[in-house]
């Protein structure tokens, strides 16, 4: 240490040991080699020399310092975890807690035929209540909050058969309804919220039946830089899922650009949704006459084909 001291060497020293800059132990160490050598040959007694590698043991060492400040350690970055995505569920497998039924015919709240259930940790949509004919008794179970730019997850299976006296459309038919209308809103015969869908489409075992087409009542929207002007547009990559397996979709909704994806992928893309002035309740929706649809509420369809949901999450932006 004292030899250190005496050829100008101990601030380096602290700097590349005491405190443990890897890159500045090596210089040392090289400078110190070379030191020794000159040293060997006699000629540390040239202070001109001494200086020279001092100042170029100085350099070195802010040098080093400079690129372990600037460049982080490769194999540190490479196994940083990314954050993790903040998902919050929104059904709780135990009850319909959070969410209110509402079916064409019956007041908002009542769940007729106890439509919507949760048994075994899955919320299931049935129809064994209704008797041998549906007779248009299409349900909203909405979520009780307004969104407005979020991505929604579900994973959902079509199972059993169609309800007596179904619509010829309903069968493995039902869908993700959003930006929708409040539920105190919805009339008492009113089968739908006006609101923008993520249809729900279940394969027959041998037809193309793509899921996640995008629809609308008393909505528009733009594709493609243009508005709608049919009912529902379907998906860009088409997906058509057989049986009753299990299927994640998810939708994701940003400052006015809205995504559709099925098991990771995405499927479709549009914007801008806005409200039909010739809609009469979509007119009442309306601020200040103002069309553009920016939040709503969430809600799942019951159509008439039975269907299980076992994961509904949501993360808020």
């Amino acid at each position: 240490m004292e030899y250190f001291q005496y050829i100008g060497l101990y601030p380096i020293y602290n700097i590349a040991y005491r405190r443990k800059v890897p890159h500045c132990q090596i210089a040392f160490q090289r400078y110190l080699c070379l030191l020794l050598g000159i040293f060997y040959q006699k000629q540390l007694m040239n202070s001109n020399v001494n200086k020279l590698l001092v100042f170029l043991l100085v350099i070195g060492c802010i040098s080093c310092g400079d690129k372990k400040r600037d460049k982080p350690d490769a194999h540190l970055a490479s196994t940083e975890k990314p954050k993790k995505e903040n998902w919050v569920p929104i059904f709780n497998g135990k009850d319909l807690e959070g969410f209110t039924m509402k079916i064409t015919g019956y007041p908002l709240g009542e769940n007729f035929g106890n439509t919507a259930r949760v048994e075994n940790g899955i919320l299931s949509i049935r129809y064994d209540g209704y008797g041998d004919d549906l007779k248009d008794r299409f349900g909203t179970l909405y979520y009780n909050k307004k969104l407005s730019d979020y991505r929604l997850k579900v994973e959902y299976r079509f199972v059993g058969e169609t309800a007596p006296g179904a619509p010829e459309w309903g069968y493995r038919d039902s869908g993700l309804q959003f930006h929708g209308q409040p539920p105190e809103t919805q009339k008492l015969d009113q089968a739908f919220p006006v609101c923008l869908e993520y249809n729900f489409h279940g394969g027959n075992g041998t037809d193309d039946r793509p899921v996640g087409a995008a629809c609308a009542n008393g909505m528009f929207f733009e594709f493609n830089g243009e508005k709608n002007a049919t009912t529902c547009i379907q998906p860009v990559i088409e997906k058509t899922f057989h049986g009753d397996q299990w299927v994640t979709m998810e939708i994701d909704i940003k400052d006015g650009k809205i995504t559709h994806y099925v098991n990771g992928e995405e499927i479709l893309s549009y914007a801008n949704p806005t409200y039909d002035p010739e809609n009469e309740t979509a007119k009442t929706l309306m601020e200040n006459g103002d069309a553009a649809v920016t939040g709503g509420y969430i809600s799942l369809q019951s159509n008439s084909h039975p269907i299980d949901f076992r994961k509904i999450e949501i993360m808020e932006y």
